[in-house]
This record gives structure tokens, C-alpha cells and sequence, in this order.
């Protein structure tokens, strides 16, 4: 199916149906397989082809693999329990003690947590830079660096930084680029065919689409995905079965839902940009957006991510986001159902101040993740 558009793909790509030619994918919830005969087994264990342990493969998860590399032009995937263990899994793969990765300050705050808290407990430093600055980006580089990962655009203030000319500069270097696509989700942006080598998702956001779960993915060249994958069936961060079948049919709504969720999004934006309790909105999809122009030419869509910052400070912030009635208090995105955050204290809770100063998370940022819902109900719960 390579010829296929991208909504049939989201659609058909994966499913193998078993001898009971079922039409919808099937759900294997088991921990084990069984063998025909010992030799068979013996096989499996020396060979890894076939089902050993649903630790290793399994159907499900397997076909949730293999729709999401088609749809990112990857050429194999790996899925893991969450986001946070996708990145953890390549970070772990990709370095060793003694090397040197270059991070985007401007990331979810978690993941500047375990870089900051936990990668460099394992001999791993971390240089951080400004999303959208090359020249930072090239800067930085040492002889050991081995790793870029960043994330485009950022959450929750929608920087860009122009994905064909950092890929330019990793190859360059023989260092590995990794994407975290979350916020675009492969319906709105295809890192890998810009030039990166990896694409990192947190499933439970878009690709999901309804907050049911957790799950996470790594995705590009099979090279890399095969040492990702060893690392997983080792130390166990795999994807189960249910939540593996939970985001593969996510996945077959993925594109109808993207393009939803930026047409709303942009709509709130332009109303938000008009409203005198609104200082400043970040949303990558409005011209007055300082990247607008490289987005537009690297993605499809703008997403579901409006971020502002209201007159005042915490108090005021607090206010609008406890004065509405529909929109759902959540620190999750993606959801069907629009949320509202405040990411200074939520998000990126854990960073220091320091940290937050340089990421531009201040104390009267908001961020919505736009939903599914009318649009004009999500702007008159905003309206104070």
C-alpha cells in the first residue's frame, strides 16, 4: 500500500486479520504462546521470528507498529508504555557514559526533568539551546555528541526550527536527529521525510485522540529501531496488548480529527488575539506567529496547541482558567474534549526558575489543547 494517501493508510495499513477474518483488528491479550514442538520453540528463541512473550511482540501491538511507521514513512517502529519511555528508550539506546547530547530548552517539562535529573546520573551529558538557533545547534557540537532530540513545534509555545537545515547539520556530524512529533502528529508534519532519523511520539495524545491511555512509539531507520527494540524486550517498557488496540484505532481517525483540531485552533487563536484580557497568543498558525512562515512550509496543519498569556500574572491566570465551565482542567492534550492548563504550575512544575525564564513559561501562560467540540462554545466559556 506505499502508493496509497495518507487517510487510506490511516485506515488500512496493519490490520492482518487471523483465521477468523475478523474486520476490525483483533485484540491478543495473552503473555505467552505456545509452541508446536520444542524445536519450534527452540527456533523462535534463536531466531526472534515468530510470537515468544507478549514482552517481545505481539499481534496487536505489532500491527499498531507497523500502521504507524507506514504513516511516518518510517521504515520500522518501536512502541513502548508511554511518551516519556519512547525517549528514555532512545536516549539509553543511542549514548553511552562518556557521551554528549544536544536538547531544545523548549520541551515538554518532563522530559527537561529526566534530562536534567536523571540521563546525566548515567555518565550522559546534556548541552540545552534555543529551539529555532542553528547556529546554537551547530555550536554546541562536540566530538562525542551523539544526539539531537528537540521537539516541533514546541509545546506549549509553538517554536520551530527549520527541520531540512538541522538534519543538514546532524548528518554533517554523524549525529542521530530525533523528533518528537506529538503535537503534529504524522497527519500535520512527516519529520523523517525532512531529514531526521527518528520520530518520537506519545501516543496518549493525538494519535489516541480520546484520553484513554498511555502509550508511546519510536519510529525511522530499522538500523536504529532493531537496538531501540532490545533495549525495550529487555528492560520491559513495552506496550501492552489493549492499549496497543486503543491507539491502532485511534490511528484510523488520526487525519479527520488533526484537521478538526486546527481549524478550531486557529479560530480561538484570531478570537484570543482580539480580546483586551490577552496580553500575547502563541499559536504557530497565525501570521503574527515570529515562525510561521517555516512551519507553514514544513507542515500540513498548525494543530490543536493555542497557548496565551493574559494581563497579570498567576492570580488572573487562575481566574480565567476556574471561571469556565466546559472546558476540561487538565494538564493532558490531544483529548476530544478541550482542556485548560497552566503550565508553570503543572506541565513544567519541576523546572526552576531559572529554567522557566529561558523556556518563556511565565507566570500568566495558559495553554488550551483545542477539542472536538463547537468551536464557538470553547470561545464563549473562554469569554469572561
Amino acid at each position: 500500500m506505499k502508493d496509497s494517501s495518507f487517510k487510506t493508510k490511516s485506515v488500512r495499513e496493519g490490520h492482518q486479520s487471523s483465521n477468523e477474518q475478523e474486520h476490525s483488528a483483533a485484540i491478543f491479550l495473552t503473555s505467552s504462546y505456545r509452541f508446536d514442538s520444542a524445536e519450534q520453540a527452540a527456533e523462535r528463541f534463536e531466531t526472534n521470528q515468530g510470537n515468544v512473550y507478549s514482552r517481545f511482540t505481539n499481534p496487536t501491538v505489532s500491527s499498531f507498529q507497523d500502521k504507524l511507521a507506514a504513516l511516518e514513512g518510517a521504515e520500522k517502529c518501536q512502541a513502548t508504555a508511554s511518551g516519556m519511555s519512547a525517549i528514555f528508550a532512545t536516549i539509553m539506546t543511542i549514548l553511552k557514559p562518556g557521551e554528549h547530547m544536544v536538547a531544545s530548552r523548549c520541551m515538554f517539562g518532563t522530559t527537561i526533568v529526566l534530562l536534567n535529573s536523571i540521563i546525566e546520573k548515567f555518565g550522559i551529558k546534556v548541552t540545552f539551546v534555543d529551539l529555532p538557533d542553528l547556529d546554537g545547534w551547530k555550536n554546541s557540537i562536540q566530538n562525542n555528541t551523539k544526539l539531537f532530540l528537540l521537539e516541533t513545534p514546541s509545546n506549549p509555545l509553538g517554536e520551530v526550527v527549520e527541520i531540512t537545515k538541522l538534519a543538514a547539520i546532524s548528518k554533517q556530524n554523524d549525529i542521530v536527529l530525533a523528533i518528537d512529533n506529538c503535537v503534529m502528529s504524522p497527519a500535520l508534519q512527516r519529520p523523517l521525510l525532512l531529514g531526521a532519523d527518528l520520530v518520537i511520539h506519545s501516543a496518549t495524545k493525538y494519535i489516541d485522540g480520546q484520553g484513554r491511555c498511555l502509550a508511546g512509539a519510536v519510529a525511522g531507520k530499522a538500523s536504529i529501531i532493531d537496538k531501540i527494540s532490545l533495549f525495550t524486550r529487555s528492560t520491559g517498557p513495552t506496550l501492552s496488548a489493549f492499549n496497543a488496540w486503543v491507539v491502532l484505532k485511534g490511528l484510523e481517525t488520526l487525519s479527520l480529527r488533526m484537521k478538526a483540531h486546527s481549524e478550531s485552533a486557529l479560530k480561538l487563536a484570531l478570537w484570543l488575539e482580539s480580546q483586551t484580557f490577552v496580553e500575547k497568543v502563541h499559536y504557530v498558525g497565525l501570521e503574527s506567529h515570529p515562525h510561521h512562515k517555516i512551519a507553514k512550509e514544513q507542515q500540513t496543519g498548525f494543530g490543536g496547541i493555542v497557548s496565551f498569556e493574559v494581563k497579570g500574572g498567576r492570580k488572573e491566570a487562575f481566574n480565567l482558567i476556574n471561571n469556565t465551565k466546559m472546558i476540561s482542567i487538565t494538564a493532558n492534550l490531544g483529548d476530544a474534549k478541550t482542556t485548560i492548563t497552566h503550565p508553570s504550575t503543572t506541565t513544567h512544575v519541576r523546572l526552576t526558575k531559572e529554567e522557566k525564564q529561558q523556556t518563556h513559561i511565565s507566570e500568566n501562560l495558559i495553554r488550551i489543547s483545542v477539542g472536538l467540540e463547537n468551536v464557538e462554545d470553547i470561545i464563549d466559556d473562554l469569554n469572561p
